[in-house]
């Protein structure tokens, strides 16, 4: 385990597979301004390490994934600073590797929008998801008003973050908002689950996936064919999908290399 300010990095070496725990317990795992870059960095960090197929952000505890930032030290940076807070929460966006959001608890501010960036999210049924920013007079600055939109549309965003809405666990699946909610004693199977359906399959083909996944909504129906196609043709020239096609044929696993 590698300890840093804030949160924690653990690997499974045998299985490829990365967590990042956010852990202040005593604060309700609150994400404070160097925690962010530090998040950033260990994203950036794990993403060029071939030995990490998946990674998992989870909180330490069983009260919260993270219940927000640290509120007074907005007043600490320089509002060009704050402007760019965007860049370090898009981490897990930008990661390579499949990420998954196991969220226990309060999921508030920064937490929502850290788990917005992930791949995959998966709640217990105790979990209460929010940005409750303008009830400091202040806006979710972190991605969240952008991805929330995307997700669930503007109308419901507008409810969410103007209202302050909390939203309880199984309203945000309803919503579209994770693809998951079970028992709190089944949260670590449901992350279980996602980890078997991935690390089997082909590292390469994941993050072309990804990448090709999240420029869909960036650009016109045309221009996200054409990325596509590109990123279709790209891989058929690699050795995994060779490989794939050769296991398919002979009626046996693949074993894909993520080249």
């Amino acid at each position: 385990m590698t300890a840093h300010d804030g949160f924690t990095v653990t690997r499974d070496e045998g299985r490829g597979i990365a967590t990042i725990t956010l852990d202040v317990p005593e604060k309700m795992n609150r994400v404070s301004m160097t925690a962010r870059e530090g998040l950033a960095q260990a994203f950036e960090e794990l993403g060029a390490d071939a030995a990490v197929r998946i990674v998992v952000l989870t909180g330490a505890g069983e009260r919260a994934f993270t219940a927000g930032g640290d509120v007074a030290g907005f007043l600490e940076r320089e509002p060009e600073h704050l402007s760019r807070l965007h860049w370090n929460v898009a981490a897990p966006e930008r990661c390579p590797k499949p990420v998954i959001a196991r969220i226990r608890g309060y999921c508030l501010g920064v937490g929502l929008e850290l788990a917005l960036a992930c791949d995959f999210r998966v709640c217990s049924e105790d979990a209460e998801l929010g940005l409750p920013e303008v009830g400091l007079g202040m806006i979710p600055g972190s991605g969240g008003t952008q991805r929330l939109v995307r997700l669930i549309g503007l109308s419901r965003a507008k409810d969410v973050v103007m209202r302050r809405r909390r939203i309880p666990a199984r309203d945000a699946l309803a919503l579209g908002l994770v693809s998951e909610v079970v028992p709190a004693d089944e949260l670590d199977a449901a992350v279980e689950r996602i980890v078997a359906d991935l690390e089997g399959l082909s590292p390469l083909a994941l993050a072309v996936a990804k990448r090709v996944l999240n420029l869909a909504e960036e650009g016109p129906l045309h221009l996200g064919l054409q990325v596509e196609g590109f990123a279709y043709g790209m891989l058929r020239s690699s050795h995994d999908f060779r490989e794939g096609v050769e296991a398919f044929g002979e009626k046996r696993p693949p074993s894909f290399e993520g080249r």
